[in-house]
């Protein structure tokens, strides 16, 4: 079946590729400067973000945001964990919550707008903040979030289990379901 040509919005090639190695067929990367509203609701985000990048393209889109929940914060940093991540030390993040439920929420959130169509797929994983960062493998904050299940961080993971906790925080199988029903 021909798929709909999708561009993906992302400052990263790598990241690009492995979204089409997932979905199967390929897709365009475009790096664009977007506007990133502030909320804590990464759903109002990711619509936000999308409908933004189809206003400067005019052609179908593909954005993601991430967050990082903390129970103990309320839900921050939530999706603002690229800011803190480069700004804060993850030794300090893991500090801030010291005394407090460490459990967390790591959630990814794909849009998808055509022009006529909004769509936004959810995934998440429950976890916890590890008590100190651990692990040289991953990005961003993979070193500090331990998921459920497991007794390590995401860093820390072999690589069969990292794939396997990506699959859960990113809504890949429901990002394919839906371009493999829609031409």
């Amino acid at each position: 079946m021909q798929k709909k040509q999708i561009t993906f919005i992302t400052g990263n090639q790598n990241k690009a590729d492995q979204l089409a190695l997932y979905l199967g067929f390929p897709i365009e990367h475009m790096e664009l400067d977007l506007d990133e509203i502030q909320s804590l609701d990464l759903k109002e985000i990711t619509e936000h973000k999308v409908r933004h990048a189809y206003e400067k393209t005019h052609s179908p889109i593909l954005v993601e945001d991430v967050s990082l929940e903390f129970e103990a914060l309320g839900g921050l940093p939530g999706p603002f964990i690229r800011f803190f991540v480069d700004a804060v030390p993850l030794e300090t993040m893991c500090r801030m919550i010291d005394g407090q439920t460490r459990k967390a929420v790591a959630r990814c959130a794909y849009g998808y707008y055509d022009g006529a169509i909004v769509q936004i797929f959810e995934g998440a994983l429950q976890g916890e903040i590890a008590e100190t960062p651990a692990g040289k493998s991953g990005y961003g904050w993979d070193a500090i979030f331990i998921p459920s299940g497991y007794n390590r961080t995401r860093a820390e993971l072999s690589k069969e289990d990292y794939k396997k906790t990506y699959l859960q925080i990113k809504p890949i199988a429901s990002l394919t379901s839906f371009f493999e029903n829609f031409s």
